[in-house]
Parts: structure tokens; sequence; C-alpha cells
């Protein structure tokens, strides 16, 4: 017997080179997914105040960004666009000249290998920042979930039209895996898969995200539609659902404080891809925190992304893509 079996253990972290022959969990850029906002009518990069080192970004500087993105290894993009003009359907987001199509184009004409993942929702569209057509029940505005899927099928074959990848539906409207997958097989695009925000919560994390996006809705919130932060057990129905009507992948959001949910679903679901979407709200307190000189922002932010891939996320939706690869890359 030894006489320090305390050290059983410290024995494998003696030295980085050890640390990393025994180590359990690795990051990669080919893990992440970088978001790119596209907006219509503007002539330079706009920064984003509550979001460092992000811009939204006009069609013209589209296709480097997209360039710099693939030479840093990073293997798809997730595109939202900023309309010059809104109304209360959404209808741009439905042509083939909306500023999402032409930004797809650019970016497959620029660098076709890189995957173009469009998100299919409303409220960068609607000029009343929901993600649907909005009815009423009792007297109140409600979303109309089945005119809503009606229009996320248009919208999901728009932008398949226009040569997007993969398509991610971002409402937690009940039937819209169905609804676009029906769409996008008769319209010929069966080989597009699907990727759905199939647990979405109604998170308070989402701030920036409707700076960024310009899709903040003008009156209530989005509690009718998204999960309550409460619970746990209704992430395995959604998901479920969104797998039977024929997601290819699935992801949870946010990520950081739902990391629970994200094992959950790996668990029960191993065979089905899982994503998960550092959203603008941990991006910007790891930020913030760093320009307070109270963390180190690239040590953090590593041990961040890292913790999403122990927890069970086979790629990340991250802000902080660029930054991470950058220095995967150099590290290797």
């Amino acid at each position: 017997m030894s006489q320090f079996p305390e050290l059983r253990l410290r024995r494998l972290r003696i030295s980085q080179t050890m640390r990393d022959l025994v180590c359990e969990t690795h990051l990669s850029p080919s893990d992440f997914v970088m978001p790119i906002f596209v907006k219509e009518g503007i002539d330079a990069p706009v920064d984003i105040a509550s979001m460092p080192g992000v811009q939204q970004l006009p069609l013209s500087h589209v296709a480097n960004e997209a360039k710099t993105i693939a030479d840093l290894k990073i293997p798809a993009v997730l595109l939202f666009g900023i309309p010059a003009s809104k109304d209360a359907c959404g209808s741009s987001s439905m042509q083939d000249d909306g500023i999402v199509q032409q930004a797809i184009r650019e970016i497959k004409k620029a660098v076709p290998d890189l995957l173009v993942i469009a998100d299919v929702c409303f409220c960068e569209f609607t000029d009343h920042g929901h993600c649907g057509v909005i009815g009423e029940h009792n007297h109140e505005p409600y979303l109309d979930n089945d005119a809503t899927l009606e229009n996320l099928s248009k919208q999901a074959v728009s932008f398949a039209k226009a040569g997007a990848d993969m398509v991610a539906p971002s409402g937690m409207i009940d039937g819209m895996i169905n609804s676009i997958r029906i769409g996008l097989d008769e319209a010929g695009f069966s080989l597009v898969p699907i990727l759905s925000y199939a647990v979405k919560y109604a998170s308070n994390y989402y701030g920036p995200f409707r700076e960024a996006a310009e899709g903040a809705p003008k009156f209530g919130d989005r509690k009718q539609y998204q999960m309550n932060p409460a619970n746990k057990n209704e992430a395995l129905r959604e998901a479920m659902q969104d797998i039977e009507e024929g997601a290819d992948m699935i992801m949870v959001k946010p990520a950081q404080p739902y990391q629970d949910i994200i094992q959950l679903l790996k668990t029960e679901f191993p065979e089905v891809p899982m994503c998960c979407y550092q959203v603008s709200g941990e991006y910007a307190m790891i930020n913030a925190a760093a320009q307070n000189d109270w963390i180190d922002l690239d040590k953090v932010m590593l041990e961040s992304l890292l913790g999403l891939k122990r927890a069970g996320c086979d790629f990340i939706i991250t802000y902080f893509a660029k930054r991470a690869a950058s220095q995967l890359n150099n590290k290797d």
C-alpha cells in the first residue's frame, strides 16, 4: 500500500503534458457556430454597445466576415437579418430579395463550404416584435399558432431556395418542425436539415440580442410561447415532440444556466446531435467582468465553453466563436 494514498489523483495532474494526456473533454474550432447580424440600409458596420466585438454588418461586408470565420476553421454561421422596413407579418423575410436571402447568396458565393444556418423566426421582421402573427384571445393580443406555422414554412423554403444549408426555427411555436419539414420536402429541399430551438426558455439573458437584432416585443413578453425557466421535465416533452416531427438536431437556449437541461436531453436522446446557444447576456456578462479586471477574459471564455461541451453539447453557438477559435488555433 502506498505511503501517500492521498496523492493517487494528484499524480495525474502533475504537469500540463500529463493533464493533456488524461483530458476527458476537448474544445476545437469545429465545435463552434458564429452568429452574424446583417442589416439592410447601412453602409458600414455598427457596433453593438452591450456586446463588445459584435457588430451589425452591411450586406457588402458579409462575404469578408464569412471568409474570416472560415479561415479560423469555424464550420458554420447562424444568420440573422434586420430589414429596412417591417410589417405585421414580417413579409420581407419571405421574399427572394430579403436581407437574409441576399446574405445567404453572398456567403455561399464567397465560401461555398461554410455552412449557413438561417434562423427561422419573425421577431426581427415584424413591427410588433413578436415571433409570428398576432391575433386575439379573451380580448388580449395572442400569437396565432396556425397562422404563424404557415408563414414559418414559407420563410424556411425561401431561405432554402437562397442556398441555406440548414434552417433553425427559434420561435417555440407548437408544430413548427412538422410544418417546416412538410414545406421543405414539398419544395424539393428534403435534404435540408432542421436545427430546432427545441428548448428555448423565456429568459432574461436575451437583452443585448434585442439591441443587436432590433427585435424586442413592442408589448407584452414571450412567455405565451417560450418555456418557463422553472420547468425541467417539460423540456423532455418539447424535445421529444420536435424529434418526432422531424428535427435533425435539437438546441437548448440559454446555455450556462441550463446545463442541467443539456445533460438531461443528451442522456435521454444520445443519438440526436445536441446544440446549445451561449446567448448575448452570457457573452455580455463575461465581457463586462473582464473589462473591470475581475476575471481573465480568455481563460473564462474557454472555461465557459468547455463546461457546455462537457455537459453534452456536440456544438455551441457563441459570440465568442472567433476569439475562442483564434486562441485554440494558436495553441495548436
